[in-house]
Order: structure tokens, then sequence, then C-alpha cells
């Protein structure tokens, strides 16, 4: 070959080489995405556990999920070796903790109730959390269940601190909780309408009846519901009623209280004969 037409061979300009570069990446990219999606041809799958969800909902849910038989899932506690405290004597309500897991060909019932319950304590084992229940004379444990309380009486993000405080300051008065929560936990129920009848119940769960915190949380608390158990909001409260959406009313006055409850009663009359 003559020198002339070596000199005349077409070279790879920089630019043309990150060109090559870059066209080679995406190739590999595309052989790796192929590799991954072949065996199911799916996308990934997981499992939503919102906040407040009480344990029975997460075990239909993980039933569901799994495509197990209803039930399986709640029978798998007994078997799972959950790291719980001793306090929960083997129940997880509270433990469950609320997030989005994934889920594969592989998930057992018992591997997912672990894998929340280790996101659990990771979350409650914080130091903010352990100091905070240490600092209030409480275990992480019932700290956990004053939470519990607060994610399913809260009517919002906002009113969780004042609800904590609530919670607080009847125990330290040593009143009962009265809350409707834990009626709706012990029924198994969900409901905004509390009778005289109700507060009757004969269960531990009956902070009517019962003084103190419930044996056990009533749900599975978020981050924010936990945060307001280990730092209320400064005051005197006593006493809270949502009267409407959005609008919940605190007072330390049980005169107050009875005239918010009152308007709270006539707002659902209201909204019972509209639905009708």
């Amino acid at each position: 070959m003559s020198e002339t037409a070596d000199r005349r061979r077409p070279r790879v300009t920089r630019r043309g080489r990150l060109l090559l570069l870059l066209f080679a990446l995406l190739l590999v990219i595309a052989v790796v995405l192929v590799l991954v999606l072949r065996p199911t041809g799916a996308p990934a799958r997981t499992l939503l556990v919102p906040e407040g969800w009480r344990a029975s909902q997460v075990y239909a849910a993980v039933d569901k999920r799994l495509e197990v038989p209803p039930g399986t899932t709640k029978q798998a506690v007994a078997t799972a070796g959950l790291k719980l405290p001793a306090e929960a004597k083997g129940n997880p309500e509270g433990y469950l903790f609320p997030a989005t897991y994934p889920v594969t060909d592989d998930t057992t019932p018992a591997g997912l109730l672990a894998y929340m319950v280790e996101t659990a304590n990771k979350r409650f084992g914080q130091d903010r959390i352990t100091a905070g229940a240490k600092g209030s004379a409480l275990t992480v444990y019932q700290i956990v269940t004053i939470a519990g309380i607060v994610q399913a009486e809260a009517d919002t993000t906002a009113d969780m601190g004042k609800v904590s405080r609530v919670i607080r300051n009847r125990l330290a008065r040593g009143m009962p909780l009265q809350m409707d929560s834990t009626l709706n936990y012990a029924l198994n129920r969900s409901t905004l309408a509390t009778t005289t009848g109700d507060t009757r119940t004969d269960s531990p769960y009956n902070t009517y009846e019962h003084k103190g915190l419930p044996p056990t949380p009533i749900a599975n608390p978020g981050q924010e519901a936990v945060e307001a158990a280990i730092d209320p909001t400064p005051g005197d409260w006593l006493y809270f009623v949502t009267v409407a959406p959005g609008d919940t009313r605190f007072t330390d006055s049980y005169a107050q209280q009875r005239l918010n409850v009152r308007e709270f009663n006539e707002n659902q009359k209201k909204s019972t004969a509209g639905a009708g």
C-alpha cells in the first residue's frame, strides 16, 4: 500500500468514538433488561401496607397478594419467629410497619411478616424514639400503642400532636382515655357512631371502662404518628371531637366538649338525612 493511500484511510474522530461508546453502552443495558425481564415478562410486584391498617387487614392483604388461602398469613404468625418485644406476647399488632414491600414468587407469608417487623424494629429503635420513651417513663411498646390510637383518632396529620397530648394528659390525671377507636378495635369495626351500650362492652380494649392504655396497639402506625406520640403538642386539652371533616375541636372544658359533641351529633343527623 502506498504512503498516499495510507494517509487517505478514514479515521474515527473523538466525537465518533464517544458515539460508538454510547451505542455500546445502550446495547449492554438493553441486553441486561432483556435478561432480567425474560423470566416473568412482568414488572416487579409489591404490597402496600397503608398507615393505620390493623393486623387483620394486613393478613388479608398478604393472603390475597401471595394468592394463598384466606387465614394462611394469620396462622403463620405463630411459627414465623417474629422479633417482637416481650410486651407484645407474640402479637405483631403495631409492628407490621406501613410501607411498600417487594413480593416475588419465593415470598412466603412468614417471610413477609418478618420483613415488616424488622422494618418496625429499625424505625422504633431509633435514638430519638427510645430517648423519647425513656424521658416520658414509657416503654417503646407503650409509645407504639399511643401512636396506634393517634393514627386512628386524628382527623389530620396536624392534629396528631394534639391527640397525643390529650392521651398523655388523661394518663397523667388517671382518667380513662375514652377513645372510640379502641372500642372499634374491640368490636372489629370502624365507625364514628358510638352508643352508650358500646361503652359497656366487656373488653380490655374498652377504654371507657378500663383506665390506662389498651393491652396492645390497635393499629400499625406510621412514622408521623410515632413522632406525635413521643413529642406531643404542648397544651392542657382533655377532650376532642371532630365536629366535621377538617374541624377537630380540642378543649380542657367538659362543658365545651358537650357543646362540641352536640354539634357533631347534629352534623351526623344531617349527613344521614342527606344520604337517605
